[in-house]
Formats: structure tokens, C-alpha cells, sequence
């Protein structure tokens, strides 16, 4: 059913198969950049114990664990998807290429919103480190 008001974003499967490629590679890298910051806060443990800093420390480092987590099920549904629109070019070979296939939208939506998110936990992160080195 469609009405007037409604607009459904529809994109062809390569498009769709380019932005998983690139936001797998993107989940990978800030997961990559996660380990490096895990790695610094280990510097910081060794050269100040006091609690105040220990418990900033924490902080990030609990921060650190659920991004990990996010990634992972963003990474997840992201295949997920890739999974369905793979099956759907295997089921009906005829002409994929030129079909179009409704956008994902939410994953779109909650890629973005993630790095935004993380993107500021960054920042946040690097004016710690200043502060503290």
C-alpha cells in the first residue's frame, strides 16, 4: 500500500552492496582504533594511579567495550542484510542488476547515528588525553 505522503527510497543492489562494504570497513577501522586506545589508556594505568584519573580511565575504558558491542551488532545486521539481498539475487538471477530493491534506511540511519556518536566519544577522548599527559 502506498499513499502520496509516503516516500520509500528504492536503490539498486550494487548500491546497496557498496554501502555494507563500506560500512563493514568502517566498523573495522574504529574497532581497529578502539584496540589503539585501549593501548594508550594501558600507558596512562602505568604512569598515574590516583582515583580521580582511575576513575575517568574507567569510564572510557567501559565506553570502550560497549562501542565494541554496538559494532558488533551493527556488523551483524549489516550481513544480515547482505544475507537477504544475496539470496534474493540467487532466487530471481533475471535482470538484478537493473531491479531496484527498497534502501535501508534504518541501518543507514543507525550507521550514521553511530558515528556520530563515536565520533564524539573521540573528541571527548582526545581532550582527556591532553589533559592527562
Amino acid at each position: 500500500m502506498s499513499t502520496a505522503t509516503e516516500t520509500t527510497t528504492r536503490k539498486y543492489i550494487g548500491d546497496l552492496h557498496f554501502d555494507h562494504m563500506e560500512w563493514l570497513n568502517a566498523l573495522r577501522f574504529y574497532k581497529d582504533e578502539l584496540g589503539i586506545f585501549e593501548h594508550r589508556l594501558e600507558d596512562i594505568v602505568r604512569r598515574n594511579t590516583h582515583g580521580e584519573v582511575m576513575a575517568e580511565l574507567e569510564h572510557f575504558q567501559n565506553q570502550f567495550i560497549r562501542e565494541r558491542e554496538v559494532i558488533d551488532e551493527l556488523r551483524h545486521d549489516i550481513k544480515q542484510h547482505e544475507n537477504l539481498i544475496e539470496k534474493e539475487a540467487k532466487e530471481h538471477p533475471v535482470a538484478i542488476d537493473h531491479r531496484y530493491f527498497t534502501d535501508h534506511t534504518q541501518l543507514r540511519d543507525r550507521m550514521e547515528t553511530y558515528e556520530k556518536i563515536y565520533r564524539e566519544l573521540k573528541s571527548d577522548y582526545n581532550r582527556w588525553l591532553a589533559k592527562r599527559l
